[in-house]
C-alpha cells in the first residue's frame, strides 16, 4: 500500500488536521491523536487512545519502503511526502520509552504571495538584490519556512537566474517559471548543508535558499559565497535580531570573531526575525522585526556593539527597519490581537502602544 492511501488511518487523521487548520499532529502512545491548532494542542477527539502497535503501524503507512529500511538504521528519522496534492508533510519518527512516535507538520502545497502573508516591504527590496545575506530567524513554528518559501516564489515570478535551495527536507516544491529552482534535500541529494554549499560555487547559482545555518563550517560558506556575488537566504532560531548577530559570531573560536565581525558587515543585507500571534476569533498571524544593514549598522557590527542595534532599530523607520513590539503594536491597535498575547511574545512588553500616539499643540 502506499503512503498515506486514501482512506487510511494516517490519511483519515491528516484530513482532520487539514480541516481544523491545524499545522501539527504529534502521535505517542497512551494519549490520543494531539494536532496543534492556532499554537495550541488539542486532542482528535474522534480518535482512540493509541498504542505502541498503532504508532508503528501509523509510521508503516507514511513511509515508503526504501524509508522504512532506513529508519530502522536510526533512532531519529527525517522525512516528507506529498499529500492528496493538497499539501506537504514533514515529519519526524522518534523513540520514546521505547515506542514510536510521529512529529508530522503539514505545509500547504501553494506557496503564498508576500502580499499574501503581509511581509514587511522592505523584504521585496531584499529580493531584488544581487548579492548579500538575508537571515530570517525565530522560534520553531515561527513561519520562517513558508516566508522564505514565498520570498524564492517572488524572485521566481520577476528574475530569470538560477535559485539552489539547500533543505532539510525539502518543504514547499517550486516550480521553474523565470528562474530555473534547483532543491536539494540534505540526506537525498547532499550529505550535509556544508557539502552542498561547498559545492555551490560550482553550480552557476545567482540565489541561494539555505534551510538553516547549522555549523561553523556552514556560516563561513554562506558568508563567502554572499561577499562573492551571490543573494543568499538562511535561517537561524533565535529570539530578536540582535541575537542572530551574535550567534553566528560566538560559533566561531576567539581569535576569529573580529574578523568574522567584518566579514558579516560587508556581507548583511538585513535580518528579519518574525513571532506567530493568536488573533482574536481564531488564527494566527505574524509580527515581524526588521534589521537594515545600513551604514550605522554595519559599523556597529564591525565594532562589536550589538547591543546599540536597538536604538538603531528604533531610529531606523525611514530606512524600512523596525522593531518587534512596532509590530505588535500595530496589531493591538487594530483590534487583531490582545495586548496579553503581544505582551507575552515580547521581550520589551513595555514598548507595546495599546493606543496610538497622540500629537499635542496649539489648539488641541
Amino acid at each position: 500500500m502506499p503512503p498515506t492511501a486514501i482512506g487510511s488511518r494516517a490519511d483519515v487523521l491528516l484530513d482532520i488536521l487539514w480541516h481544523a487548520r491545524g499545522s501539527d499532529l504529534l502521535l505517542t502512545a497512551g494519549m490520543q491523536p494531539q494536532m496543534r491548532v492556532d499554537g495550541q494542542l488539542r486532542p482528535v477527539t474522534e480518535a482512540p487512545v493509541l498504542t505502541g502497535a498503532d504508532t508503528e503501524e501509523l509510521l508503516a503507512e507514511l513511509l515508503s519502503e526504501e524509508q522504512a529500511e532506513e529508519r530502522r538504521a536510526t533512532h531519529e528519522y527525517d522525512f516528507s511526502f506529498s499529500w492528496r496534492e493538497t499539501a506537504r508533510i514533514r515529519g519526524n519518527a522518534f523513540r520514546q520509552r521505547g515506542e514510536t512516535a510521529i512529529a508530522l507538520r503539514m505545509i500547504p502545497a501553494h506557496v503564498p504571495t508576500m502580499q499574501q502573508l503581509g511581509l514587511p516591504p522592505v523584504l521585496g527590496s531584499f529580493a531584488r538584490q544581487h548579492q548579500g545575506l538575508v537571515l530570517v530567524t525565530g522560534p520553531t513554528g515561527s513561519g520562517k519556512s513558508t516566508t522564505l518559501a514565498s520570498v524564492i516564489n517572488q524572485i521566481n515570478t520577476d528574475r530569470a537566474c538560477h535559485i539552489v535551495t539547500i533543505e532539510d527536507p525539502i518543504e514547499y516544491l517550486h516550480e521553474h517559471r523565470r528562474s530555473m529552482v534547483s532543491q536539494r534535500e540534505v540526506g537525498t541529494d547532499t550529505n550535509s548543508f556544508s557539502d552542498a554549499l561547498r559545492a555551490a560555487l560550482r553550480e552557476d547559482p545567482d540565489v541561494l535558499l539555505v534551510g538553516e545555518m547549522r555549523d561553523l563550517e556552514s556560516i563561513a560558506f554562506a558568508l563567502t559565497l554572499a561577499e562573492t556575488g551571490h543573494l543568499v537566504f538562511a535561517t537561524l532560531h533565535t529570539n530578536d535580531t540582535t541575537q542572530a548577530l551574535a550567534r553566528i559570531i560566538d560559533v566561531f573560536p576567539a581569535h576569529q570573531q573580529a574578523q568574522i565581525r567584518v566579514q558579516l558587515a560587508a556581507a548583511l543585507t538585513g535580518i528579519v526575525y518574525q513571532r506567530l500571534v493568536p488573533r482574536i476569533g481564531g488564527g494566527m498571524v505574524a509580527a515581524y522585526e526588521v534589521l537594515v544593514a545600513d551604514t550605522a549598522v554595519r559599523n556597529l557590527i564591525k565594532e562589536g556593539k550589538q547591543h546599540q542595534l536597538r536604538n538603531a532599530l528604533v531610529s531606523g523607520q525611514r530606512e524600512g527597519m523596525q522593531t518587534l513590539e512596532h509590530s505588535l503594536s500595530a496589531l493591538v491597535q487594530a483590534g487583531v490581537v490582545s495586548y496579553e498575547e503581544a505582551a507575552a511574545r515580547s521581550l520589551f512588553p513595555r514598548d507595546i502602544e495599546v493606543r496610538p500616539r497622540t500629537r499635542t499643540g496649539a489648539g488641541s
